[in-house]
């Protein structure tokens, strides 16, 4: 059995991040990353389609969901955006800023961020020790056991970065749960996959689109009518349903919501800015065809799809159309219900919606308030940020607390 002051369970973003400022901090002492993947960071080097969206421009607490905004706030604020472009910049990282607010490296590589963190940890002096996978954690007279098939391992402090269970082929396949239930904490009662794209029917109209993107406005529906949730932005159609930024934010407030009202549904408007009695107005007033006044507005396989499901011939003059069919066609463009049936799950999601209570830890530090000397940061926690870099941002403010709080308490 051999020993060490601070163990990192995790080499992710967050991980990474808690190991090179737990290093930084106190210098003399030992720091170890434990990890169960063979290769490291292998969920950094596939986000943001490989080129890694380190974090955005603006980032508030409203960009999250989970935990309470408020004590997301408190975290975010000890490492800001502003800090966030610093520590790229002294680790060789420039980042570029993209029309959506979006931080990417100038290289356009994932590699490039994975690979200044892994240079920054080992030059502060982080020992990592990989592939070993952590089945067990416990604590007994000050220190923890960290065990599994490679031995043991004791630390005076032990950080959890395990992840959720997001794209689990990476190693955040949930074991981190077990590890934290084991030292004494609880979890929400719902884990779900977020930031994940939608199902819809075999064989519905959409599954025949494999490829079109469209902006549209997203609404989240009651019973009433009354909108839950709004997102706009492009939508992907796709083989097996929809995909995209739009889609992917709205997924995390589908699940919950259908779980607890099966009759709440997901519209979408295919011309944002316009409504049902504009659309309609604007049809009944066209000389010429649907496919024409469509022209420019959307694709014209979209077109012409939206066409075919109100049973309307999209070459055909509008002025020959009876009133129901122009009104069907109308809500068709600005009021289309999505049957959705489910979500590609895990394997397909960015992140993951739930995990252990912010209540559990204390924010200024993230020390577990179940168990004195366990630290948690990233997705293990109950955090969620919406697409556009936030999550990474979440990561590195809190694997900056953690590991900054780990090595001084230490003294």
């Amino acid at each position: 059995m051999t020993g060490t002051d601070i163990a990192i369970v995790g080499a992710g973003a967050a991980g990474l991040m808690a190991a090179i400022w737990a290093a930084r901090t106190r210098p003399n002492a030992r720091v170890t990353v434990l990890d169960g993947a063979e290769r490291l960071g292998a969920k950094i080097l596939v986000a943001g389609g490989g080129r890694c969206n380190v974090t955005h421009e603006r980032v508030s607490p409203e960009d999250f969901n989970g935990g309470s905004r408020h004590a997301i706030r408190k975290v975010l604020l000890r490492f800001d955006v502003p800090e966030t472009v610093r520590f790229f910049g002294d680790l060789g990282v420039t980042l570029k800023r993209e029309p959506t607010g979006k931080l990417f490296p100038t290289t356009d590589r994932a590699r490039t961020v994975l690979d200044a963190l892994l240079a920054g940890a080992r030059g502060a002096g982080v020992i990592f020790d990989y592939p070993r996978r952590v089945e067990a954690v416990d604590y007994s007279h000050g220190l923890f056991d960290l065990r599994g098939a490679w031995g043991s391992l004791t630390a005076r402090r032990v950080i959890l970065a395990t992840g959720g269970r997001s794209v689990p082929k990476t190693g955040s396949d949930g074991h981190g749960y077990v590890l934290a239930r084991s030292l004494g904490h609880t979890l929400t009662p719902r884990i779900l996959p977020a930031l994940v794209p939608l199902l819809l029917p075999a064989g519905h109209p959409l599954t025949g689109l494999s490829g079109v993107s469209s902006e549209v406005v997203l609404a989240l529906t009651q019973d009433s009518g009354r909108a839950l949730v709004t997102v706009s932005g492009p939508m992907l159609c796709t083989h097996f349903g929809i995909s995209g930024p739009a889609v992917l934010d709205i997924s995390r407030h589908w699940q919950p919501a259908a779980l607890d009202a099966p009759s709440v549904q997901l519209i979408v408007n295919w011309l944002p800015g316009e409504s049902f009695e504009s659309v309609d107005r604007a049809l009944a007033a066209h000389p010429g065809s649907a496919l024409r006044w469509l022209e420019g507005r959307l694709v014209e396989r979209l077109a012409r799809t939206l066409c075919a499901a109100a049973e309307v011939n999209p070459s055909e003059p509008l002025s020959r159309l009876t009133r129901d069919q122009r009104r069907t066609l109308a809500a068709g463009l600005t009021h289309c219900v999505l049957p959705v049936e489910g979500t590609r799950g895990f394997q397909y999601a960015e992140v993951t919606a739930g995990g252990v209570p912010l209540t559990e830890v204390d924010l200024k530090t993230l020390e577990s308030r179940c168990q004195p000397g366990l630290h948690l940061c990233g997705e293990i926690l109950d955090v969620d940020g919406r697409i556009g870099g936030f999550n990474f941002q979440w990561a590195w403010s809190s694997g900056y607390v953690a590991g900054c709080a780990a090595a001084e308490s230490l003294a």
